[in-house]
Parts: structure tokens; sequence; C-alpha cells
């Protein structure tokens, strides 16, 4: 539903901005075209209608580039701790406004591990987050969720992906997993923390 609300948007975006850049000034090109010597004529009104259809379909092609749903999405894939270690592979996570990602947490660790950033979850537009599992050699979707995602856990020899397009620009170094441990330390404080930014 947000997919089609953004879509919507973009579409009235541009349909706004071609009907500024046709109509401003008093020799727009509607006037030029509708208006003869202050008559109008049928050969100017058709002309009108097609340029308005070419418009229209002008504008309808650029939305589609901007489809989110069309997108093929770009894999950034992160490794949530390691056997005997607490930590994320990349430490450091870049990402561009306006592209889709698909970020996959992979836990290949013993233990389960949150991937948390409060200010990051801000940032970004989520379209879903999926539960996965490798089955027969390829990956399966067991669940999909939609809406605001603001944490993962990710349990020993699983993955998740959530899919995402960052709205907004910034360096955010809240990135974190805050599981404790049986001395009561979080894998944070143990060195799982990282940076992510988005250009």
């Amino acid at each position: 539903m947000a997919d089609c609300a953004i879509r919507r948007r973009q579409s009235v975006d541009i349909q706004l901005q071609i009907i500024r850049i046709c109509t401003k000034g008093k020799n727009s090109l509607f006037q030029q075209a509708i208006f003869k010597k202050g008559e109008t004529s049928m050969a100017s009104l058709r002309f009108a209608l097609g340029a308005a259809v070419v418009l229209g379909i002008a504008s309808g092609a650029a939305l589609a580039a901007g489809d989110l749903s069309r997108q093929t999405p770009i894999e950034v894939t992160v490794d949530l701790g390691s056997p005997g270690k607490h930590e994320f592979a990349p430490k450091q996570l870049k990402f561009e406004t306006g592209k889709l990602y698909k970020l996959i947490l992979r836990n290949s660790s013993n233990d389960p591990h949150y991937f948390t950033s409060h200010a990051f979850s801000q940032m970004v537009f989520t379209r879903k987050a999926q539960v996965t599992q490798q089955q027969n050699g390829k990956t399966v979707t067991l669940a999909e969720f939609k809406g605001a995602i603001r944490e993962i856990e990710v349990y020993p020899g699983q993955s998740a992906e959530w899919w995402l397009v960052p709205i907004a620009a910034g360096r955010v170094n809240d990135l974190r997993c805050d599981i404790k441990t049986s001395d009561g330390k979080t894998h944070a404080e143990l060195g799982m923390t990282g940076e992510i930014v988005i250009e």
C-alpha cells in the first residue's frame, strides 16, 4: 500500500511539473497550440490533446523508472557474528538514497544476534522484512513482515532479509547488538557495534 502511495505521489509531482512547464508565461505551449489570433481551431485542439497524451505517456515512463516494485534490489550482506566472535562484518555499511536494497542479515554464529539501529530505521522506508531459510540449495521465505522495522533478531544458523529504500542521507553510529551474555555484558560491549552511512 505504501508503494502505491509513493508511486501516486511521484506521478502527481511529475504531472504538476509538466503542467507548470507547459503553462508558464503568456506564450506557453498550450496557449500557442490552442489560441490562434483569439480563435480556437479544431486542428489546434487536436494538437493540444495529442501533446497532453504524449506528456502523460512521458510522465508514466518517468514514473516506471522510479517504480520500486520494478527495480532489482542491490544486495548487501551482513554477517552477524561468527563462532566465538561478536561483531558485524562488515562493520561499516554504505547506502544511497532512492535505491532499493535487500539487506541480508546472516547469522552463522552459535548465539542469537540483534541488528539494531533506531537512527537508521528512521532514515529508510521499509518495503518488507522476510525470514528466510536454505532448503535444497535454495532460499525459501518462511515469513514476511511489513511496516516500520526498528530491530531484527536473527537466530543461530538463520537469515533474514530487510528490503528497504534509504530516504534521508546521514551517518549513524548506533548499530549494535544488545543481547546479553551469561556474565551480563551485551554483545555491543564485546565489540558488536557498527556504522551506517547513507549518501
